[in-house]
């Protein structure tokens, strides 16, 4: 016979709410019960497990302890656990519903969300996908805070500790572009050493901007960086108005720009590593049946640009 939990369900909710709220008053109200009983439960919560949640300073709401960090996420993980549980003694556990927050690296969300939220859609119409887009360190920000279930990004500037796992659902490898009436335009492939004399039009986000200009410095020769932009579009635009050429991963399907240029893409001969698409979370999380069935579309949807 297992021994009883010393603490409950409602201990746990009101003490994640009070964590989120930073402030004992604004959980009561987020509750629409009494700030005591909210007071009381963390208290009660903090015996039976014998460790502080929360450093409280008056007139400075509170600050989550370490052991509070731990806790909140593992407490999000099992409320979220307990909800599956409950709705399949319900008998609804076969339909997957709920809310799943996906991390999204910035310049993949228009190649992998249209068809993510279109799939989801039509198979799973119950779930609510919460996008954040941001870079690479921020991502990892929000994974280790518990803010998202898990991320889709390119392995530049994932950490090698044990705190994070991650697995590939695609391989990007570079390609060029340049403007659709250059010389080369016509080609199929191309060497980078044959525009060296060039403008690199860099798309200059946090570890991008290191990989693109690697690949360049690769060939013996220095980039030519006359023209930066955070923005994957923009880099298309100024290539099709002939300021330069740019390396870029990720194919739209139309070589059309936002500016009404045109650009053409050719296939890189350098021998360089592709950028692994990578499906990025906490280790030891217990995935939600949802966030499961999200994932599992993430990775059909890269096998089927991989192939493509």
């Amino acid at each position: 016979m297992t021994s009883p939990v010393g603490f409950t369900l409602v201990q746990l909710r009101y003490f994640l709410v009070a964590a989120e709220c930073g402030s004992m008053t604004e959980a009561s109200a987020e509750l629409h019960i009494a700030q005591s009983a909210v007071s009381a439960a963390v208290y009660n919560l903090e015996r039976d497990l014998h460790v502080q949640l929360f450093i409280r300073r008056r007139g400075r709401g509170l600050t989550l302890t370490p052991a509070g960090e731990r806790l909140r996420q593992q407490a999000r993980e099992l409320l979220a656990r307990a909800r599956e549980v409950e709705r399949e003694a319900r008998g609804d556990g076969e339909t997957i519903s709920g809310p799943v927050a996906v991390g999204c690296f910035v310049t993949l969300a228009p190649h992998y969300l249209p068809a993510l939220f279109g799939e989801c859609t039509s198979r799973y119409p119950g779930i609510e996908i919460d996008v954040a887009e941001s870079e690479t360190d921020q991502l990892i920000d929000a994974l280790r805070a518990g803010r998202i279930d898990f991320a889709l990004t390119y392995d530049l500037g994932l950490p090698g500790d044990l705190e994070l796992r991650s697995e590939t659902i695609a391989r990007a490898p570079a390609y060029v572009i340049v403007p659709a009436d250059h010389p080369l335009a016509g080609r199929d492939s191309v060497e980078l050493t044959e525009l060296a004399a060039e403008p690199l039009v860099l798309l200059d986000l946090p570890h991008s901007r290191d990989y693109f200009r690697s690949l360049v410095a690769a060939t013996g020769t220095a980039p030519d960086v006359r023209y930066r932009t955070q923005s994957y579009e923009t880099v298309r635009s100024l290539v099709a108005r002939g300021l330069g050429y740019s390396v870029l991963n990720q194919r739209p399907a139309t070589s059309q720009t936002y500016g009404g240029g045109e650009i053409a893409e050719l296939e890189l001969r350098d021998e360089s590593p592709a950028l692994e698409v990578k499906l990025a979370y906490v280790e030891g999380m217990t995935q939600t049946a949802r966030a499961q069935a999200v994932m599992r579309l993430l990775r059909e949807i890269g096998a089927r640009r991989a192939a493509a």
